[in-house]
């Protein structure tokens, strides 16, 4: 069956291309486009599509929608995967869409969409629970990359099953819950992952993203550990 996709964008010509684009693949059913956010979360609620794939910035604000929608959709339709399109490598807005949990989100520049194989990619893997971010956003975030260009290397068996939990988007109960631990034995394999990959001097929502982030760009995919 194809992927069942919800497309956002106030631009007109854009919103077209793009849906012609998409339409060129056999894979892909484009079965709704909208201009703005409150069309966007309407048609979600009435096409109940596999994937959206929206502009970060529409009516009515020209701010964020996009994350505000991704934000709103992980409560509504938590199945539904969220593709961010936007023109700026901006770290605030990556942050917000990872902040809780990587899976089914992705956070592609607009520059990529006149390549159909990669954003297609980007569609089947966010729609299968995966999570894709543009190679810019994840040079721009993960500091401790080059700093470490192996650091994920440092971590044990054990952090690394940690690290897989916090890109599922668990907070630290959850995690303990999935490996049996102790949420005392969770937040110290936690520190000792910030200090390896050299985050210890950022808010803690901001390591926790980077953390993943670092995950992500090795090719690591939440839950499959």
């Amino acid at each position: 069956m194809p992927i069942r996709v919800v497309m956002a964008e106030d631009n007109f010509l854009i919103r077209e291309g793009v849906k012609e684009l998409l339409a060129s693949d056999p894979d892909i059913e484009v079965v709704a486009t909208c201009g703005d956010y409150d069309s966007l979360i309407a048609a979600v609620d009435r096409e109940k599509p596999d994937v959206v794939l929206t502009d970060i910035r529409m009516p009515p604000t020209e701010t964020d929608e996009g994350i505000r929608a991704a934000a709103a959709l992980r409560e509504t339709n938590p199945d539904t995967g969220v593709v961010v399109l936007s023109q700026y490598d901006e770290p605030d807005y990556a942050l917000a869409l990872l902040e809780r949990g990587a899976r089914g989100r992705g956070y592609l520049l607009k520059q990529r969409v006149s390549d159909l194989d990669q954003l297609v990619g980007a569609l089947r893997e966010v729609a299968r629970g995966g999570s894709v971010i543009d190679p810019k956003i994840v040079e721009g975030l993960v500091s401790a990359r080059s700093k470490a260009p192996s650091a994920l290397d440092q971590l044990t068996a054990r952090e690394r099953e940690v690290l897989d939990e916090m890109a599922q988007g668990k907070n630290n109960a959850a995690i303990a819950g999935a490996l049996v631990l102790t949420e005392r034995a969770i937040e110290r394999h936690i520190n000792s992952i910030f200090s390896k990959l050299g985050l210890t001097q950022e808010k803690d929502v901001h390591r926790r993203v980077k953390a993943v982030l670092l995950f992500l760009s090795e090719g690591g995919t939440p839950g499959r550990t």
